[in-house]
């Protein structure tokens, strides 16, 4: 039976919170100290939710009904109430319930589960640095292509080509999800998508010269830094990993004393979607040892193998090394610009595709993906291959490293 306000004012608290249903998942909750606050009860994904709806007597009863079916109306659009009144929060309590703001904030929410903190920090940044305080105030059905040329207009003045595009598209899936959410009729980003300069290919910074291999190599050997940081620039190339690999490597998963030994890089440091990290049958990505990989291994541990990471951080044992440390020390030896730590996966590639090794267990130890329907099919991993492509890349920068040959 419906609440009316007699019933609230003259019900008695008893020693137990008691629920005082008045319909549509809205109740009154009396609890034993005399305070009602009201409640709403609802279902998203499946999932049972429950929504404040404030204190009565601040909040009447017809505020209460009005409030519930609000969120009620959200939730018959496929919006979640509560997520909702986080992104106004976040927002600013001057937004329109509607505004840009607002719903991409509903947006970043929904798309968070499937992300890993860093994309979904990026994906944040992004929108708060270059669309929000532009337009995050408008409602979103009245911003066009007029609002949002502007936007792309100073990434690309910057010359932040990539950016532009990355924010157009960025735009584009938040007013898709307002007109699903029937906030919004149309996406207006899509109109300016052959507006913007063509993306220009961003390749990191390598080496391919052989002789100019051999320089680096000597070059990293002469380091004069930090022991830990100098065994990382060593192993860089011997394992052509990326860099996040390298910094986040721990000794659990090291095996130098097996019949194979071998860098197993779990699933939740790897290049992956956040599913993929997540999922236990993810199996790890092999990374063989070469002998001279053992030697700077055997090496390190007896340094820093009491802890977790191969290569801790300088301040703190318990963190693994800055993802600038790599960088930083190829700077420090002459190579600022010249390669980077993920440039040696581009150099290993090259080198060993031009002395004829099989394409395929090349992209299997560099982790790539075979696209299509034959990397839907293909399961081979080239174990075997791959360890001796690993022990004769050592050699061969071993070779490269001693020929005083200077390069061209």
């Amino acid at each position: 039976m419906p609440l009316t306000d007699i019933s609230i004012r003259s019900a008695k608290p008893t020693t137990k919170p008691r629920k005082m249903a008045d319909g549509g998942g809205l109740y009154l909750l009396l609890n034993p100290n005399g305070s009602r606050w009201w409640r709403l009860d609802y279902r998203f994904t499946g999932k049972r939710k429950t929504l404040s709806m404030g204190t009565y007597p601040d909040t009447g009863l017809k505020d209460a009904r009005e409030r519930r079916d609000a969120a009620r109306k959200l939730l018959a659009n496929g919006v979640d109430p509560g997520e909702h009144r986080k992104a106004e929060r976040a927002a600013g309590v001057d937004r329109a319930a509607n505004s840009f703001e607002v719903v991409a904030r509903e947006w970043l929410a929904l798309r968070q589960r499937e992300w890993t903190t860093t994309q979904y920090e990026k994906e944040r940044g992004r929108l708060e640095n270059h669309a929000f305080p532009w337009i995050g105030a408008l409602p979103v059905a009245s911003v066009g292509v007029t609002e949002i040329r502007p936007l792309l207009a100073r990434l690309i003045k910057r010359n932040h080509v990539e950016q532009a595009h990355r924010l157009r598209h960025q735009l584009s899936r938040i007013f898709r999800y307002a007109v699903a959410t029937e906030r919004a009729v149309r996406d207006p980003a899509a109109d300016l998508r052959d507006t913007l300069p063509a993306r220009q290919p961003q390749n990191y910074p390598t080496i391919v010269d052989p002789r100019q291999v051999g320089e680096l190599m000597r070059a990293i050997d002469a380091f004069t830094g930090t022991f830990v940081v100098s065994c990382a620039l060593r192993l860089a190339p011997l394992w052509f990993c990326r860099p996040g690999e390298i910094r986040q490597a721990e000794w659990a998963d090291f095996d130098l004393d097996g019949e194979h030994p071998a860098y197993a890089i779990p699933p939740r440091i790897r290049k992956l979607r956040k599913a993929e990290k997540e999922n236990p049958k993810t199996a790890p990505h092999i990374v063989p040892l070469s002998s001279q990989a053992i030697a700077i291994l055997r090496e390190l541990r007896q340094v820093t193998g009491r802890g977790r990471y191969l290569f801790p951080g300088a301040r703190s044992v318990g963190r693994n090394m800055s993802d600038g440390a790599l960088n930083a020390a190829l700077a420090r030896i002459g190579y600022k610009g010249v390669i980077t730590g993920h440039g040696f996966r581009h150099m290993a590639r090259t080198l060993l595709g031009e002395r004829g090794w099989n394409p395929e267990a090349l992209e299997r130890q560099l982790s790539h993906k075979e696209p299509g329907v034959s990397g839907v099919y293909n399961k081979a991993q080239h174990l075997p291959e791959r360890r001796k492509i690993m022990q004769e890349w050592a050699d061969y920068l071993d070779t490269l490293k001693a020929s005083t040959e200077p390069a061209g």
